[in-house]
C-alpha cells in the first residue's frame, strides 16, 4: 500500500535531513514540515477517505507510531542543540574561580550612634547602668521635680515644644533621672541616660531643633565634686584623646548646687590658643554639678544621707569635636558621601 510505504520512510528521511541542523529555529520549522497541520503525516492522513476500513486501521496505527518516534527524535535533537549551545558559550566565557568577588556596598554605624555606643561602653565599664525614658514627657518630670516650678525664669533657657499644658517633647534627658530616682526610692544610683531631645531652636551649623544628649547621675554616700571631675576627665580622655584636660568654672543651674561649666582643652592647638578656642586654649562642652537638695527631696532622697552629681553633654557636640565636623546638619541629611567616612572597612 502506497501510504504505508511513505510512512515507513519518514523517520529515516527526518534523521538524514536533520544531521547538519544546529539551529533551534530551523529545527522547529523542520518539525512542522513533518508533524504540523499541513505536514507530511497530515497529508497522508487526508488521503485515507477512499481506503477500506482495514486499510484505514493499519495506516492509523502506523501513523501514530511514526508520530511518537518523530516527537522523540525531534526532542532529542532539540536537547542536543541546546547542550551544544551551552558548551560553546561556556568555552567562550571562561570564569577564573580564583579571582575575588565583586565588593558590594554595605551600611555602617551612624557616627552619633557610634558615639553613644562608645559612651555606654565606657560608663558601663565604670559600673554605670544605661537608663531610658519616654520622649513625650510631663511638665512635672521635665521641670517641676528638677526645681523648675511653673513661672520659674530659668524655663526661658529652654524654648520647649508643648503638646498641651502638661505634656511636652522632652527638652533634656533629665526626666529619666527623675523617674529612676522615684523608682529606686532612696537607694544609690549610677546611671547614664542617652536619648533624643527637642527644643525650638532655629537650625544652623551648631543648633538643631532635635538633637541627642547623654546625661549622667550618681547618688550615694560621700559623693563629691572630685568624683564628678574624675568621671568627666575619664570620659573626655577616652573619647577625645589621652592628652586632654578639663577645668570646672562656677555656673548656675536650678537642678544642681554648686553648678559648674566644664571646659576641655583644645585639641587643635593643645591648649596654646587658636581661632577655634578663641585663643583661650579651652572649649566649653557641658554643664554639671552636685544634685540640688530640693531635687533630692522631691524625688524621695534625704540630702543629709545621700549626695550626688549630674552632668549632661550633647552627643553631636562631642562627635563634632572628635571627628572635627563643622556643621551639625551633616548628621541629619543622609548624605552617603559624609556617612561613608565613618564606616569600618571589613
Amino acid at each position: 500500500m502506497e501510504e504505508l510505504e511513505k510512512l515507513d520512510g519518514i523517520l529515516n528521511d527526518a534523521e538524514n535531513e536533520m544531521k547538519d541542523v544546529d539551529d533551534l529555529n530551523e529545527l522547529q520549522q523542520r518539525k512542522a514540515n513533518y508533524l504540523g497541520k499541513k505536514g507530511i503525516i497530515a497529508s497522508i492522513m487526508a488521503n485515507m477517505k477512499s481506503l477500506t476500513v482495514d486499510e484505514k486501521k493499519a495506516i492509523g496505527m502506523k501513523s501514530n507510531k511514526i508520530k511518537q518516534d518523530l516527537e522523540a527524535f525531534f526532542e532529542n535533537k532539540k536537547k542536543a542543540i541546546e547542550d551544544a549551545i551551552v558548551s560553546k558559550k561556556l568555552e567562550s566565557e571562561t570564569i577564573d574561580v580564583t579571582l575575588p568577588g565583586y565588593k558590594l556596598p554595605t551600611g555602617g554605624i551612624h557616627p552619633l550612634n557610634q558615639t553613644i555606643m562608645d559612651l555606654e561602653d565606657l560608663f558601663v565599664g565604670m559600673g554605670y547602668k544605661v537608663a531610658e525614658g519616654p520622649e513625650i514627657e510631663t511638665d512635672e518630670y521635665c521641670f517641676e521635680k528638677l526645681n523648675l516650678p511653673k513661672g520659674h525664669p530659668a524655663r526661658d533657657m529652654q524654648d520647649t515644644f508643648y503638646i498641651n499644658p502638661e505634656l511636652l517633647l522632652r527638652s533634656q534627658t533629665s526626666p529619666v533621672q527623675v523617674r529612676t530616682m522615684l523608682e529606686e526610692k532612696g537607694e544609690p544610683i549610677k546611671i547614664i541616660c542617652p536619648g533624643k531631645v527637642y527644643r525650638r531652636d532655629a537650625d544652623d551649623a551648631t543648633h538643631s531643633h532635635q538633637f541627642m544628649q547623654c546625661e549622667g547621675l550618681v547618688l550615694g554616700k560621700d559623693i563629691t565634686l572630685g568624683d564628678l571631675k574624675g568621671a568627666l576627665l575619664e570620659m573626655f580622655r577616652k573619647m577625645l584623646g589621652a592628652d586632654r584636660n578639663i577645668r570646672l568654672r562656677p555656673s548656675f543651674f536650678p537642678f544642681t548646687e554648686p553648678s559648674v561649666e566644664v571646659d576641655v582643652s583644645c585639641g587643635l592647638c593643645g591648649g596654646k590658643g587658636c581661632n577655634t578656642c578663641k585663643h583661650t586654649g579651652w572649649i566649653e562642652v557641658l554643664g554639671a554639678g552636685m544634685v540640688n537638695d530640693n531635687v533630692l527631696r522631691m524625688c524621695g532622697y534625704d540630702p543629709k544621707e545621700i549626695q550626688g552629681f549630674a552632668f549632661g553633654i550633647g552627643v553631636e557636640r562631642i562627635t563634632m569635636m572628635k571627628y572635627k565636623i563643622d556643621d551639625i546638619r551633616n548628621f541629619y541629611t543622609n548624605d552617603l558621601r559624609f556617612l561613608n567616612q565613618f564606616k569600618e572597612e571589613k
